[in-house]
């Protein structure tokens, strides 16, 4: 009787745990940037002439460079993004793991959406994934390092809204572009900073979703 009590117990408490629901966080209210710092390259211009709200999407102009970022670190989640180009498709990323927000570039690792490329990792500022090998030929690491995809682009044309879903765990990074993996990483950092890249031209981020 004793066993089947125990046994009872185990099963219910592991019931009551597979049914607590998962935490979803907005990282962006529709209305206002409020809950974001930003960096724009050698302070060249005020941060609201690069990163708005325009019919409740986050508006970022590309020129200058520069990013936003949360104000608080996260770590263990998953994180959904939408994004699309306004016009010409060019260049993006979503930075994960920011340990180090400084100008101009953050010491984290980017997942690049630029054209073509979205999944791709760069390292940025120093930061480090443990799959990275040094390209053969190469005796120095270059300035900034690329892990690419995985697999052929899964973007959608200019104007279509694309999706990312990005898992971090104890610092492993899974990357998913449309519902397809396109990479993997493994970071010595396990919690960090979330951010949005200014480069190139106009993208627009909506639905920006972190799920603990």
């Amino acid at each position: 009787m004793k066993k089947t009590i125990l046994f009872a117990s185990v099963l219910l408490a592991g019931i009551a745990i597979s049914c607590t629901p998962q935490q979803k966080t907005p990282l962006f209210n529709g209305t206002d940037l409020s809950n974001w710092n930003f960096v724009v390259a050698g302070d060249s211009v005020a941060p609201e002439q690069v990163f708005s709200v325009e019919n409740g999407t986050i508006l970022i102009k590309g020129d200058p460079f520069g990013y936003m970022y949360t104000k608080e670190k996260y770590a263990d989640y998953t994180l959904e993004v939408e994004w699309r180009w306004r016009g010409e498709a060019t260049n993006s990323g979503i930075f994960l793991l920011i340990a180090d927000p400084t100008n101009p570039f953050p010491n984290g690792i980017e997942c690049q959406l630029k054209d073509g490329q979205a999944g791709d990792f760069v390292l940025l500022g120093g930061s480090d994934l443990k799959e990275y090998t040094l390209p053969e030929g190469l005796t120095e690491r270059p300035p900034f390092p690329v892990i690419n995809k995985m697999n052929s682009s899964s973007e959608k044309t200019p104007g279509e809204w694309n999706k990312a879903k990005i898992d971090v765990k104890n610092g492993e990074i899974n990357v998913y572009i449309n519902d397809v993996l396109q990479n993997k990483g493994t970071n010595p950092v396990k919690e960090g900073y979330i951010g949005l890249q200014s480069e190139g031209k106009e993208i627009q981020f909506r639905n920006i979703i972190l799920t603990k």
